[in-house]
């Protein structure tokens, strides 16, 4: 029954919700001032929407409440006529009222004020009235323009959708960005495998290299190609282009008998036995180690675990979008605790594996408005279909996560943030952060919803290594994805970016901002610029026999990453 219930709630606990909305309630029905300032707030907004009316009939006035920056449901003119600014004025009052009512009462936990606060949050964005054909005026000229068709291929555009939920298929457009033939384009050959990665190592197109090769560890919560998209917009292509020799892990997607792989497991089997490989194929030469999400906490361990042993094969570390003080982890923190947890734990407790699908789920709900309802308005409503682009059909190929490693991994890093209080254990060891010594560059995105980048600015409080840090505009994924030119490349891009030494950083994000010069275009050259004054010269390229595969050697983008 519960296994069931899981799969119901699409990986969400109720329980845990439930347990928000008790303190909630509990507190605020003891708290008489609390529910005196909330009757006389319903009430003055009743009459400011009253008023709002009134002068809207008589010729128009200023809006009386303002939409988040963030929120452009209301942006288009037409929602300035009546009596559609009547209906939107409504909305965003009612939703005011709510937010008010779900903070500052006291006694509340503040995890479950959060919780409370994001529910109740989804639940109004459910009635906006941009969701729905008659109050919504974009909806209604499109259903005049057309007769209706609209709504017809807003049925099919469902229909089409929920099929593919119902029977976990793949998108429409989805077999263009076939690996190895619509994106991980970059010519390589697999050089290494074991029971956990493929090691790639890329084709070189410069007649020398940098003496140290690059090593890039990706987060197992997605497959590697997202770094090596389509030729116009591939970090892999880019830097390979500049004249690196570049090795890329390739992580295994599990099944059910991975249930007890763990964190070590990742640590050891995954990302020491890769850079193990590296050693082996150009062993007088340090590496430039990098880490891309989960890839960058695990980097991160790995480089103070060998930092401690007394030497470490990293000439650099960089960080892309990479947490490791996980004690502000933005609003993926809301689901984690006790509660969800256990509850997670019993989805997986059965197939051995968490699905990539219930992850998606969660990040749908933390991004909900253009993930979910503007989805439901574009499509649905408008009935206008979204071309699928190579990084929306790399994000619909998902992997899975083994029962054990993601347990270890939301107790040991979300819950009880051991990696940055000293705490974390790596194959029996304490591991200190402070044990890196190497120079470092770090990647935060500006608006990241998985490692929001005032949690990766505390970096700079955990290491003895002096930090280049940047600060990309964008997403987790679209900022790291930043092409410097070609028609991939973002015309808005920008970033800023500072360099402090050992203990000068800002003591805080906010002031950081307020100090870095903002510049426009893409980070990846400050990269290579970086990475070019902390190498040690130019050699001919390495060259590394392939893995052989039924006798052949097995080439770039390897076998792991067709797994489904």
């Amino acid at each position: 029954m519960k296994v069931a219930l899981v799969r119901f709630a699409h990986g969400i606990s109720p329980g845990s919700v439930a347990l928000a909305y008790a303190d909630w309630l509990s507190h605020l029905v003891a708290s008489p001032s609390k529910q005196a300032e909330l009757v006389a707030s319903g009430l003055g907004n009743w009459l400011i929407w009253l008023q709002y009316v009134q002068q809207a009939v008589q010729g128009g006035c200023a809006r009386c409440v303002e939409p988040l920056p963030q929120d452009k449901r209301f942006s288009p003119q037409a929602w300035e006529a009546l009596p559609f600014n009547a209906f939107a004025q409504a909305f965003l009052l009612h939703d005011q009222w709510w937010t008010r009512a779900m903070k500052g009462v006291r006694g509340v936990s503040k995890h479950h004020q959060e919780v409370a606060v994001f529910s109740t949050r989804q639940w109004l964005d459910m009635w906006s009235p941009s969701n729905f054909v008659a109050t919504n005026p974009q909806v209604l000229k499109q259903v005049f323009a057309t007769g209706g068709a609209n709504l017809a291929s807003g049925l099919a555009n469902w229909s089409r959708d929920a099929l593919t939920v119902f029977t976990h298929g793949k998108p429409r457009g989805v077999s263009a960005f076939f690996p190895g033939q619509g994106v991980a384009l970059t010519p390589g050959k697999v050089v290494f495998k074991n029971a956990l990665i493929e090691l790639i190592q890329y084709d070189p197109v410069t007649p020398e290299v940098g003496k140290e090769p690059l090593l890039i560890i990706p987060s197992w919560i997605m497959k590697y190609y997202i770094l090596d998209l389509t030729p116009a917009d591939s970090l892999v292509g880019y830097l390979v282009a500049q004249g690196h020799t570049v090795y890329m892990v390739s992580w295994k997607n599990p099944h059910g008998n991975d249930r007890n792989l763990g964190m070590d497991d990742y640590l050891e089997t995954g990302l020491m036995a890769a850079v193990t490989a590296v050693q082996s194929f150009q062993p007088r030469q340090r590496i430039h180690a990098v880490g891309y999400c989960l890839g960058g906490t695990l980097l991160s361990i790995a480089a103070a675990a060998l930092a401690a042993r007394g030497h470490s094969p990293f000439k650099t570390v960089t960080l892309l979008a990479a947490q490791t003080d996980f004690h502000e982890p933005g609003e993926l923190g809301l689901f984690i605790d006790e509660s969800q947890i256990a509850f997670l734990e019993d989805l997986m407790a059965e197939s051995g594996y968490l699905d990539g699908r219930q992850m998606a789920g969660a990040f749908a709900l933390i991004n909900s408005k253009d993930l979910v309802w503007s989805k439901l308005v574009h499509e649905y409503l408008m009935g206008a279909q979204t071309p699928l682009t190579a990084l929306r059909a790399w994000n619909a190929d998902a992997t899975r996560l083994p029962a054990r490693m993601h347990s270890e991994y939301l107790r040991r890093l979300y819950l009880h943030n051991d990696l940055a209080e000293g705490r974390y254990l790596a194959q029996g060891k304490v591991v200190h952060l402070s044990d890196i010594e190497a120079d470092m560059f770090v990647v935060a995105t500006e608006h990241d919803h998985v490692s929001p980048w005032k949690s990766v600015y505390k970096i700079h409080q955990l290491v003895r290594s002096p930090v280049t840090f940047v600060l990309s505009s964008g997403g987790h994924n679209v900022a790291i994805v930043n092409p410097p030119e070609g028609p991939a490349a973002f015309p808005q891009a920008s970033y800023r970016t500072a360099t402090h030494v050992v203990g000068k950083a800002p003591d805080s994000h906010n002031k950081w901002l307020n100090s870095a010069r903002s510049k426009p275009g893409s980070w990846w050259p400050c990269w290579h610029r970086w990475l070019v004054e902390h190498s040690s010269g130019r050699i001919k390229p390495p060259n590394t026999p392939a893995v052989l595969l039924n006798g052949k050697p097995s080439l770039a983008p390897g076998c792991y990453v067709f797994e489904d």
